[in-house]
């Protein structure tokens, strides 16, 4: 696949980085030449200096051929802009990165569509439903839905009290009637597609598929209760603080701790129910002050990964229940894990999730990388007479890198076991690590 990618800075890097290890033709646009000598770096990428916006760059970099044309660029406007060239010169797909929720609504949304933009995503606004979601399901560490719902991946650390310790893959499975299936165990800074033997350990973060009912009671294997949130500190007045305030503070109590006082005083008039506090967060003193110790979720969301991973680590300590970070700098992300932060969140992660489907060629409805490992879960649609289709899955010599763990057929859902068939037209949940996606997806053409 030719796609072509405008933007150079963090994101584009990282989707430019991805993508280029699955064979795909990369050619990256952007002004500043210092941002695409670090793109250069990387394998068969071919750069080109110049403005995104302009017939001339856009022809040089032979968007006529692009079978995916990205927009990543800091400023949205060039995005909108760029992605609506590239599809009047001839590229297949177009997509671009924003940062106006009025943009997604339907009316407008179908206007970008007429133009030429065939999808538009805005990773804060994602970022801050998954902290939502994960305020929710407080004993998990990253919670995925799937299929509207009916299925979900559910992460989360094994505690000393977690009664999964010490225990098989098999033993578990025989002595539960729960409706899950344990698909990864990351451990030591690797993911492993478990077997029958394979034993749970202490402060192993496991991954599961379950249906929508046994989610709570999965999550008990954990060693640690679900708590109720009543009130919730957000770090930092970005676009993901702002949004996450927007959502909750009709729901609970919300205070939002901005260091810049101009700033700070802006979003008080912008957000009616939050209260705004114009502090430090690394101040400890401060902090104390205002309640930290008695407050339920703390949410880190500055621009720094270092003061996030900071404020999240004391928070932590002062015995906040629920504390999310996010961390920008992928090579933060194990150590911020390590150091105890209940879940991390990264924007590159998202955006990948959000664009990486645009490049595959089976019918994907949704995909997610995994921010506390290299795999990525997918949810397919098995197409008639395909692999998937033919055999149970235990006679399907599936690729061992990969396992499927739930079935949605019509209102029913079903969690896979060796003799399961797939039908035509299923949505199949599916993980996978990195090497084993290709293979994966031509099951189910």
């Amino acid at each position: 696949m030719k796609i072509v990618i405008a933007g150079a800075g963090e994101v584009g890097t990282h989707l430019a980085k991805m993508l280029s290890g699955n064979l795909h033709d990369i050619t990256v646009i952007d002004v500043d030449a210092r941002l695409l000598e670090d793109v250069a770096g990387m394998a068969d990428i071919i750069t080109i200096e110049g403005d995104a916006t302009t017939f001339a760059v856009l022809k040089k970099a032979s968007v006529r051929k692009a079978d995916l044309f990205i927009a990543v660029a800091h400023e949205e406007n060039i995005n909108i802009i760029a992605a609506i060239l590239a599809k009047q010169l001839g590229a297949k797909k177009c997509i671009a990165r924003i940062d106006n929720n009025e943009y997604l609504e339907p009316n407008n949304k179908e206007m970008f569509i007429s133009m030429g933009i065939d999808y538009l995503f805005y990773p804060e606004k994602i970022a801050a439903h998954e902290v939502i979601n994960l305020l929710g399901h407080t004993s998990s560490s990253e919670y995925v839905d799937f299929s509207g719902g009916k299925l979900a991946l559910v992460v989360y650390r094994l505690d000393s009290s977690s009664p999964l310790i010490g225990k098989t893959l098999i033993e578990t499975a025989d002595t539960s009637d729960l409706q899950y299936r344990t698909v990864a165990i990351a451990r030591d800074g690797r993911t492993i597609i478990p077997r029958g033997e394979d034993k749970f350990l202490e402060g192993d973060n496991i991954y599961v598929i379950t249906t929508r009912e046994s989610v709570r009671d999965v999550m008990d294997f954990s060693g640690r209760k679900n708590i109720d949130i009543r009130n919730l500190m957000i770090l930092g007045g970005s676009r993901i603080g702002i949004r996450i305030a927007t959502e909750l503070q009709d729901e609970i109590d919300v205070k939002l701790i901005e260091y810049n006082e101009e700033k700070a005083y802006r979003l008080a008039e912008q957000l009616e129910n939050t209260l705004i506090i114009h502090e430090d967060g690394r101040n400890l003193d401060a902090m104390l002050e205002e309640g930290i110790t008695s407050t339920d979720a703390f949410v880190a969301v500055t621009g720094r990964s270092e003061t996030n991973i900071l404020a999240a680590m004391m928070a932590k300590k002062m015995g906040v229940k629920k504390v999310i970070a996010e961390v920008e700098n992928l090579t933060y992300i194990n150590l911020a894990d390590s150091m105890g932060i209940d879940t991390i969140i990264n924007k590159k992660q998202i955006t990948a999730s959000n664009i990486f489907r645009f490049t595959m060629t089976t019918d994907v409805q949704a995909i997610k990388v995994l921010t506390g490992s290299d795999a990525e879960v997918l949810e397919f649609i098995a197409k008639p007479n395909s692999t998937v289709t033919k055999n149970l899955i235990k006679n399907l010599d599936f690729p061992q890198d990969a396992i499927i763990g739930g079935i949605v057929r019509g209102d029913r859902v079903y969690i896979a076991v060796g003799d399961t068939q797939i039908n035509a037209y299923d949505r199949v949940v599916v993980f996978a690590l990195p090497g084993a996606i290709s293979k994966v997806g031509k099951y189910f053409n």
